[in-house]
């Protein structure tokens, strides 16, 4: 896309060289496309700072938070956002707070992306081994009230909350197979609800976004309970881009081509 719009552009794979690449390559400005830890946690936006490179997207704050889902939640229950209540899991001695948060419960690494290491516990020895194989993908897990009800993210250009897609599927939850994998999974824009109940939501993750220092452009995951009460999932600072993502799908309703929402996004790096 960004050829096709007459950028000058070098495509970069990190590896053990990438910054002396960046530092010696005569480079403007960065598109980051780096999904996870290392790239979408304030690490290469730090060290792009650190070089005087500007760079697409949210700056050290936001995506540190944004992949830090358990201060992420703090951040939010702080300023009165609504997120399910929660409790950390560092040690042994932690799983019986979980438990009194009562059952069922979703357990989560607090620093994975795309649902790894996510499991729904329904009791005290389901929650054990869940938080188990958690741990096997990060130091700090979290057990999170389970929500009943639909999912939906709100893609976030500028200052604008693109269109809400409804996430379906018939899986216990939206998880890793159903978000690469499944042939079952549904995305449905419009996504439902009411004129007014999309702009409140909308209203609210532009809140949630901006409240943990993100910027640019990214994603909101929320949910609704069986009450209609909308809970925050969590925050994704580079979301996927390829031309059947969920940002992509939003730009389209919103009347956005991809090429022209690469555009924009390359423009928060003027900022």
């Amino acid at each position: 896309a960004l050829r096709r719009l007459g950028v000058d552009v070098d495509p970069l794979d990190p590896d053990a060289g990438i910054f002396e690449r960046l530092r010696m390559g005569g480079y403007d400005r960065v598109f980051i496309m780096l999904h996870g830890r290392g790239g979408e946690d304030g690490r290469m936006q730090g060290a792009l700072e650190t070089l005087g490179l500007p760079y697409t997207g949210s700056g050290v704050l936001g995506s540190a938070l944004g992949m830090d889902k358990y201060r992420c939640k703090l951040v939010w229950q702080g300023a009165g956002l609504p997120t399910a209540n929660f409790v950390p899991l560092r040690k042994d001695g932690d799983l019986p707070l979980a438990a009194a948060l009562g059952f069922p419960l979703m357990i989560k690494p607090a620093h994975e992306g795309s649902s790894i290491g996510m499991a729904r516990v329904e009791d005290e020895e389901q929650l054990a081994r869940a938080w188990g194989k958690a741990l096997g993908y990060d130091r700090l897990v979290i057990a999170e009230r389970w929500i009943s009800g639909p999912e939906f993210t709100c893609a976030i250009l500028g200052n604008e909350a693109l269109p809400l897609i409804r996430l379906e599927t018939p899986r216990l939850f939206y998880d890793y197979q159903a978000k690469y994998f499944a042939n079952d999974t549904r995305y449905l824009c419009p996504c439902g609800l009411t004129s007014q109940e999309e702009l409140d939501l909308q209203s609210l993750s532009l809140a949630a976004f901006e409240t943990v220092g993100a910027r640019g452009w990214g994603r909101v995951d929320l949910m609704l309970d069986h009450e209609g009460t909308p809970y925050l999932l969590e925050v994704n600072t580079v979301p996927g881009m390829t031309d059947h993502s969920l940002v992509p799908m939003a730009a389209r309703a919103r009347g956005l081509g991809f090429d022209e929402l690469v555009w924009r996004i390359l423009e928060t790096s003027l900022e």
